[in-house]
């Protein structure tokens, strides 16, 4: 499965090195999705480029579309393939009897409150040793998967692609569109 993250990116970086498309940044995390830096790092990726794109600009919706906004802590947004083997499994929070299996609710699963997603993703993270994360529903479009892997599944990743996000983009482009950021 070849799945897409959007990341702050230092182009010298080895793929699992501080800021490279593999680094799993537990020292930034804490108030994401899943995030329990104490427990696990985890990277944030979607099966969709688009998905992964309009998680990091969300935050510039409704707004006109400026080179800055590619930049996260004075590095360049980047836009990487990575293939996660078949062989590892994801717990899918979109079907229905997964929800029903560990006790969850769509809507517990789709809240904004941390408090609540970092909680359950903790007892999931516990209770299925062998899984390498959880797919979950974009809040931004029901028919994107995101996906949160969890560190444990490392080396299992490969690095398929890399490239620097740029203005003309054809990801870029449908991320603005979908926000409302003008070009």
């Amino acid at each position: 499965m070849i799945l897409h993250r959007c990341f702050a990116w230092r182009a010298r970086a080895r793929p699992t090195e501080p800021d490279g498309p593999l680094w799993f940044a537990r020292s930034y995390q804490g108030d994401g999705r899943h995030d329990n830096p104490g427990e696990y790092g985890c990277l944030y990726v979607s099966e969709h480029e688009v998905s992964a794109v309009v998680e990091q600009l969300a935050r510039f919706r409704g707004q006109r579309l400026v080179e800055g906004m590619l930049e996260r802590r004075r590095l360049p947004l980047a836009l990487a393939a990575i293939e996660l083997p078949e062989s590892k499994s994801l717990i899918d929070l979109d079907e229905p009897r997964v929800l029903t299996e560990n006790a969850l609710r769509p809507s517990l699963v789709a809240t904004r409150r941390r408090e609540l997603t970092q909680e359950q993703a903790l007892v999931l993270f516990d209770r299925h040793d062998g899984v390498a994360g959880l797919r979950w529903w974009s809040t931004f479009e029901a028919l994107w998967a995101n996906v949160t892997l969890f560190d444990r599944a490392a080396g299992a990743l490969k690095l398929v692609d890399v490239r620097r996000l740029a203005l003309g983009d054809a990801a870029l482009s449908e991320a603005a569109d979908v926000l409302g950021i003008a070009a």
